[in-house]
């Protein structure tokens, strides 16, 4: 009963210890002044970064930025070239082809094999020349243009610019760099002109070959029709000599059968001499009808008598030639004589200067000189027009040492502020736990106390 008693006395004690409540919110106040308590720490940290900041900005290489801008050139510059009729370039094309020369890989790569400063720069250890370049070539350089929604002839632009380490001369290089991506191209423009212009050049002398072939084949076919002409020419006045003197021997074999049967007349009239009808006469009534027909027709052949006949039979007989008997035939010998050397086919075929016999040939060689004419020297030529050229910078672009001692700082405090909210908790879970440990035996003595001695 007494055990009862005092379990009983022992439950009323403990209910009337008063009783402890935790709470979870966020006493800022409380807090605040804890970061207060520890603001060293807090500055020691943000020093600490600061410095370290400080130590990175002042130890790194340094890195400059350059820049040039390039605008088209002048209409006048490129005036020439585009009077050439052989090749256009306006500025605003010559003015991307200079910039895609400059974002060339190629262009890149042998401006930075021709510059051996540049090489070192940009060589680490362990680096081949190669990886140099891709390094020089990815994150050196950069090539910005406009916006293409707004660009205009007014704003037409390309921008060039180049980032490099200390110790190197950025703003001669990236000039070179410009002058060398112009002058590859000036090089690029002047041997496509010496192509087209050679091109050009064989165009028109092929037509001047075709010309004078033409006229090689029009004069050879002249001769050959003048020589056929006269050869046809010959031919027919030969065929016509033959059948004149065919003609004249057929008259001549004629005129000796008309001799022979005149002789046998005048033997049988026994008219030895030339005589007449009158002289033949025997009677009136025979002279009246000899004169009769004397009067009316001709006096017959046998009348000349058979020596002036038989003298006649007899020349003709000899006769070996009868040509002198029409004078056709002297005509056609004239004309065959004449036939036998062509003077027009011997002009034609001893002309010198044939060319100056071509004809429609005139344009093109002026053409021809004209093309020969043009100078393909462009070493003078201005593709475009540097309006910026590039210059030594003042300052570096990185690393930017404020910013760097800002961000240490910044950083240092950031750490800091969290080292002393955690030393705070720390603290505060310790003594949380030191005074939960103690209030249960502070309790048991209190109990112990109030509990009458049985």
């Amino acid at each position: 009963m007494s055990l009862f008693i005092q379990a009983d006395l022992r439950l009323a004690s403990i209910s009337r210890i008063p009783s402890v409540v935790t709470s979870d919110e966020f006493d800022i106040l409380t807090l605040l002044q804890a970061v207060w308590r520890q603001r060293k720490l807090i500055v020691i940290c943000s020093l600490f970064f600061g410095v370290i900041g400080a130590l990175f900005a002042y130890t790194v290489t340094p890195e400059y930025e350059v820049s040039t801008i390039l605008r088209p050139a002048a209409l006048n510059e490129l005036d020439a070239l585009n009077r050439s009729e052989i090749y256009s370039l306006p500025p605003s094309t010559a003015l991307i082809r200079v910039g895609a020369a400059l974002d060339s890989y190629e262009t890149r790569l042998g401006y930075f094999r021709s510059n051996p400063d540049l090489q070192a720069a940009f060589t680490r250890p362990g680096y081949t020349a190669e990886q140099a370049f891709e390094d020089f070539n990815r994150n050196a350089l950069k090539l910005v243009q406009p916006d293409p929604k707004k660009a205009d002839l007014l704003s037409a632009y390309i921008g060039f610019q180049m980032r490099y380490p200390e110790g190197v001369r950025g703003h001669d290089v990236l000039n070179e760099l410009v002058n060398y991506a112009i002058e590859n191209e000036r090089r690029q423009v002047s041997d496509d002109l010496k192509i087209i212009i050679g091109n050009r050049l064989k165009e028109v002398d092929a037509k001047l070959v075709a010309a004078r072939a033409d006229y090689d084949a029009t004069k050879e076919s002249n001769i050959a029709e003048l020589l056929e002409s006269d050869s046809l020419s010959r031919a027919l006045l030969q065929d016509e000599l033959k059948a004149l003197r065919v003609q004249l021997k057929q008259r001549r074999e004629d005129r000796i059968s008309v001799l022979d049967e005149a002789i046998n007349i005048a033997r049988s009239l026994g008219l030895k001499k030339p005589s007449t009808p009158s002289s033949m006469a025997d009677s009136e009534a025979s002279g009246n009808v000899i004169r009769t027909e004397v009067n009316n027709q001709q006096i017959p052949l046998y009348f000349m008598g058979t020596d002036a006949l038989e003298a006649e039979r007899q020349v003709l007989r000899k006769r070996r030639s009868d040509d002198f008997a029409d004078p056709r035939i002297a005509q056609i010998r004239r004309e065959l004589s004449l036939l036998i050397s062509n003077r027009q086919v011997e002009v034609l075929r001893k002309r010198e200067n044939e060319e100056i016999f071509l004809k429609g040939v005139e344009p093109l060689r002026a053409e021809r000189i004209r093309l020969e004419n043009i100078s393909t020297d462009l070493s003078q030529l201005r593709l475009v027009s540097i309006d910026r050229f590039a210059v030594e910078p003042v300052n570096p672009v990185a690393p930017q040492k404020l910013l760097w001692i800002a961000l240490g700082l910044i950083l240092g405090a950031g750490i800091g502020l969290f080292l002393a909210i955690l030393r705070n908790a720390v603290h505060t879970r310790r003594g949380s736990q030191t005074q939960s440990a103690a209030k249960p035996h502070s309790v048991a003595a209190d109990a112990r106390s109030s509990l009458p001695a049985l």
